[in-house]
């Protein structure tokens, strides 16, 4: 499928969120939707919870402290934001950057899942303990952290989010150690 064909669906898929008036109490406080970005035929999707405040500026996913962390860990595995695929389960910043409800959540679950049908990554990162719960509701990040779960044929890889990794010493170290085993991971995929 060419590159074009995956953006075109993910750009009709944007645009049928606004359509669709998803969430339209979030969207009346947001900026703009942040939809996704990066590399629609990559093998890695990540997947953040919802936007923060310089996400909601730029209308890109992951560009403030927690955003500039991943980049710098996507380097030390050899890749660039623009290998790979980021987008967030709630495309709409919560205001004061409350934790997205589970209502909202639940609305944004199916653009999600057809965001993912679309790029079809061998390898979806859930980063923070919403979006681990939207795929695998009964596990608990603290235990799950850096191990590959199988899950309705895709492969889930639950970190902990990069914005908890900034505030948290001990949390960093193990964010880097688990985001070091991502390429062996999709070997073995």
């Amino acid at each position: 499928m060419a590159i074009s064909t995956k953006q075109n669906k993910l750009d009709a898929l944007k645009q049928q969120i606004t359509t669709d008036n998803v969430c339209p109490e979030l969207a009346k406080g947001a900026t703009q939707l942040v939809f996704g970005d990066g590399n629609p035929d990559s093998d890695i999707v990540f997947i953040g919870e919802a936007p923060g405040k310089s996400e909601d500026e730029q209308g890109l996913p992951f560009v403030g402290a927690a955003g500039k962390f991943l980049n710098q860990m996507l380097e030390t595995i050899g890749l660039k934001r623009q290998d790979v695929y980021i987008t967030n389960i709630v495309k709409y910043r919560p205001p004061n950057n409350r934790d997205p409800l589970p209502e909202e959540k639940s609305a944004f679950l199916p653009y999600l899942e057809a965001q993912l049908e679309v790029i079809k990554p061998k390898l979806v990162i859930t980063l923070g303990r919403h979006s681990l719960n939207c795929f695998l509701p009964d596990l608990s990040i603290s235990q799950v952290h850096g191990m590959p779960k199988r899950f309705k044929g895709r492969v889930y890889l639950p970190l902990f989010h990069p914005a908890a990794a900034l505030y948290n010493g001990g949390m960093k170290q193990t964010l880097i150690d688990d985001f070091a085993r991502i390429p062996l991971i999709l070997k073995k995929i």
